[in-house]
């Protein structure tokens, strides 16, 4: 059973995420653990695993990154591939990075930092709307292209939030 059919959803990059959540939460009731306590040992490993599954899917498909490298998986594509990007794509990757790293050199750096996160936020959502288009059209490998792009702005993203905790 893949993560979409445990939730009784079509293998979709598109996911109205509040009706995922209230299926977790309805799935989450019927085989959480605590309510096989005293249940046989094969029935509570059973609901330990069911539970487990639950999490596991509700996890992946929550989140648009991890859900667009789901769906190329189960199109048999190997997300680990790493072939070359680009090479546009990989100058403005090193000159982003080169950004964040002078940013703790910017007479104003708290400003700074807000503007380049901002700016990654905007990208971020730009590949999510490109990814939905992709996966639609089912275009995978244009979506493997997109979704390591994703990638990259979710992990610069991340390291900047993180010297933005270090200037408190």
């Amino acid at each position: 059973m893949n993560h979409f059919e445990v939730f009784n959803l079509p293998v979709s990059f598109e996911i109205d995420t509040d009706n995922l959540a209230q299926r977790y939460r309805d799935l989450q009731r019927v085989v959480h653990p605590d309510k096989y306590v005293n249940a046989p040992d094969r029935e509570r490993r059973l609901a330990m695993q069911k539970a487990v599954q639950v999490n596991e899917a509700f996890q992946i498909l929550k989140n648009p990154l991890n859900r667009g490298l789901y769906i190329l998986q189960l199109q048999g594509i190997d997300t680990n591939d790493n072939s070359a990007m680009d090479s546009e794509f990989l100058i403005e990757q090193m000159d982003l990075r080169e950004e964040l790293a002078d940013l703790r050199e910017k007479t104003q750096p708290f400003n700074a930092l807000s503007n380049f996160i901002n700016r990654l936020e905007k990208n971020k959502t730009f590949l999510i709307d490109i990814l939905s288009q992709q996966f639609a059209q089912k275009e995978y490998q244009l979506a493997l292209e997109s979704t390591k792009k994703f990638q990259f702005f979710k992990r610069l993203h991340e390291e900047a939030l993180s010297l933005e905790e270090d200037f408190f």
